[in-house]
Parts: C-alpha cells; sequence; structure tokens
C-alpha cells in the first residue's frame, strides 16, 4: 500500500498509497518544542497520538464536520484524505493560557466567555506570527473571506463540542491547534488531534499534554496515556508498554 515518502515533519511522515487521493499519515514517537529545537523520542508517543487523532476526528465526522479521516491502522498509522495543506495554523481557545497570556492582560486559567478563534502563518522561520484577516485574505491571499470566515466558524463550532466531550470524561479543553487543506474545492480539517495540539488539563488542574515537556514537568508520556485512557480506554496499552 505504501508507495513512496512525501515529506517528514517533526512528528510525522507523510506516504502516498496505491490510491492517488489517500496519503498514510505515520506518527513518530518524536517529540519537539520550540520550533524543534528541544527534541526527544518516547516510546509509545506515536501509538498514543495516532489513536487519540483518530478518535477525535471520528468525533468530528459524527457531529458533521468535513475530516480527512479514513481509517486508523494501528499502532501508529492513519489513512487520509489527500488535501491541499492550507499554511495556517488555527488555534481554537477556550481558557486563557499559552501565547494568550503574553499578549492579553488576563490572568492564565481564566475561562473565556465564549471560545475564540486566531490564525497564525505556518512558518517554521518566523515562528509561526499571528496574523489577521487583512493580511490572510488581502496581503499573502491564502484563502478569501468566505474561506476565513467558515474556518473560524468551524473551530468555534468544534471547541464546544469537544469541550462537552472531555468534560464528559473529567478533562478541561483548553485550547487546541488545527490545520486546513483544500480538496475538490472544499476546506476540510486536517492534520491531528492530541497531546500535541491540544491543551487538556485533569479536572484537578494537572496537564496532560505537551506542556508538561514544554515546562520539564516530567512524566510526559504519563500524561500522555492518562489522556489516552479517559479517550479510548485501556486497549492497546499492554501491546506498546508492557
Amino acid at each position: 500500500m505504501i508507495m513512496k515518502l512525501l515529506t517528514e515533519g517533526k512528528t510525522k511522515k507523510v506516504f502516498s498509497t496505491s490510491k492517488d487521493d489517500e496519503v498514510l499519515l505515520f506518527f513518530k514517537d518524536d517529540i519537539t518544542a520550540f520550533d524543534g529545537v528541544k527534541h526527544d523520542v518516547l516510546k509509545g508517543k506515536g501509538f498514543l497520538n495516532a489513536s487519540i487523532s483518530a478518535a477525535l476526528f471520528q468525533v468530528l465526522e459524527s457531529n458533521g464536520f468535513k475530516t480527512h479521516f479514513v481509517d486508523f491502522i494501528p499502532p501508529n498509522i492513519i489513512i487520509a484524505k489527500k488535501l491541499q495543506m492550507i499554511p495556517l495554523e488555527v488555534v481554537g481557545r477556550n481558557i486563557v493560557a499559552g501565547s494568550l497570556t503574553k499578549r492579553i492582560p488576563l490572568e492564565p486559567g481564566i475561562k473565556l466567555n465564549s471560545p475564540i478563534c486566531e490564525f497564525f502563518l505556518k512558518d517554521d522561520n518566523l515562528h509561526d506570527p499571528l496574523i489577521n484577516d487583512e493580511h490572510i485574505c488581502n496581503v499573502l491571499q491564502i484563502v478569501n473571506h468566505e474561506e476565513i470566515e467558515y474556518m473560524r466558524q468551524t473551530v468555534k463550532k468544534i471547541c464546544k463540542i469537544l469541550d462537552k466531550y472531555f468534560n464528559d470524561r473529567k478533562i478541561t479543553l483548553v485550547d487546541f491547534k488545527i490545520e486546513y487543506g483544500r480538496l475538490d474545492d472544499q476546506i476540510y480539517v486536517g492534520d491531528e488531534l492530541n497531546g500535541d495540539s491540544m491543551r487538556l488539563w485533569d479536572a484537578d488542574g494537572k496537564i496532560l499534554d505537551k506542556d508538561r515537556y514544554r515546562k520539564d514537568l516530567g512524566d510526559v508520556i504519563e500524561g500522555y496515556i492518562e489522556m489516552y485512557r479517559r479517550i479510548i480506554g485501556e486497549e492497546g496499552l499492554d501491546e506498546i508498554f508492557g
């Protein structure tokens, strides 16, 4: 089924398949922070991230969102629709955290009145700068105004759906990052949804996501495993972690 390596990022490899309209996403065990300056390999992380992404994309699909998800092949492969990716990182925020604390005079941990959406240019050399509609539509002409509004409203809806989903599992959704791509003149949710791209806190405030790695809190993989247990259960953990 695998044809050739198309591209390799910090945490995933993308391969072509025998189907021209699909790709294979191989989730690596690598973890990085600060544009790749900090880098380690954590056994089983690829399995956890692929499994969680597959589960959450299916949640979105069941709620009517168009995503690139096609199938999950354990332990760490997702088959996805082949999208023409849009070079934007689209962030949905539910609670004040991360870079927002450096731009808005609010205390970390405060829940916003309603979800907000922010756009960042996907460019490691520029450290993924925050940009607005005028930059995106008029200067860079990445998408048009109708498309950016579709992404904005989609992210806010996803934020509300995932907020309830995680609340039911005693997890607080702080924020998340997704990316979009085009296929047949339609825009789909792509990339991944897991501890690398989301901030998730336990009900008692314990961090379960990549912030454990960014902030040198230790027990990084344990946070990801706990996230997996809340979302999926125990299935597959013994095979990977013994």
